[in-house]
């Protein structure tokens, strides 16, 4: 589905991001993966490697908080293979700290990587699309983008704010043939979910009405779908994956 595609994937090491890069790369893509550290980007790399020695992958580890970090990395990208094709912004990070405790220097952390390193990674590769004829921008949202949470406002914030870049690129950028969608993922079997107590998992769980956590993979998926040409005429979505628990 992505045969002969260029694509960069932020948050590429672990969890959904990782299985993300899995699917490109199955699906015929070139894929450079930024993660926070080089140790894990050379881990997810020999991963991948050992799963599949053809797969044209390569890392690297910008402080996606810098711009001009992230513009070096993303214009690597270009250098190394001609184009990009597709960015997917998945880096992010969640916290549920209540507002009383809540300090300045937390938020500021949260809307730093969650809202401004999304921006920084879109401006270059964006001029990139633009030049090539095209391409496609895929965000990571979240369902506390559509119904908030009880606490933690920074996170469900940032994800509003993912949503609004979302939707206004994509009335902005449509006239470059760069098509800009997020998708908006619940509660996902990620390594941070499968370190909760099996109890806890069961009563998260339980309020799902599809009755259980999404799988990596399965978010992956709608990655995989608005990345392709199947998805020519879709932009400006927040594609939601979460077996309906926002309902």
């Amino acid at each position: 589905m992505l045969k002969g595609k260029v694509a960069i994937v932020t948050g590429g090491t672990r969890g959904i991001g990782f299985e993300i890069v899995r699917k490109y790369l199955a699906n015929g893509a070139k894929v450079v993966l930024f993660g926070s550290r080089q140790e894990s980007v050379d881990r997810a790399l020999q991963k991948l490697k050992e799963e599949n020695s053809g797969w044209e992958v390569a890392g690297d580890h910008p402080c996606l908080t810098d711009a001009a970090e992230v513009e070096r990395a993303v214009l690597a990208v270009k250098e190394r293979f001609g184009r990009i094709d597709i960015l997917v912004n998945n880096a992010g990070i969640s916290q549920n700290t209540p507002l009383y405790d809540y300090t300045a220097e937390e938020f500021d952390k949260v809307i730093d990587l969650n809202v401004k390193a999304v921006f920084y990674a879109i401006l270059p590769a964006a001029k990139i699309m633009r030049e090539q004829g095209g391409g496609c921008i895929i965000n990571t949202s979240s369902m506390v983008s559509i119904s908030g949470q009880p606490a933690g406002v920074g996170y469900p914030a940032s994800k509003f704010a993912v949503n609004g870049i979302t939707i206004s690129l994509a009335r902005e950028l449509g006239k470059d043939h760069i098509r800009v969608n997020a998708v908006a993922p619940g509660v996902t079997r990620t390594d941070m979910v499968a370190a909760l107590p099996e109890a806890t998992v069961k009563a998260i769980s339980a309020r799902i009405p599809l009755g259980r956590a999404g799988e990596p993979e399965e978010v992956a998926n709608a990655f995989l779908y608005l990345a392709s040409d199947l998805a020519s005429y879709v932009t400006g979505e927040i594609l939601s994956v979460d077996g309906a628990s926002k309902a």
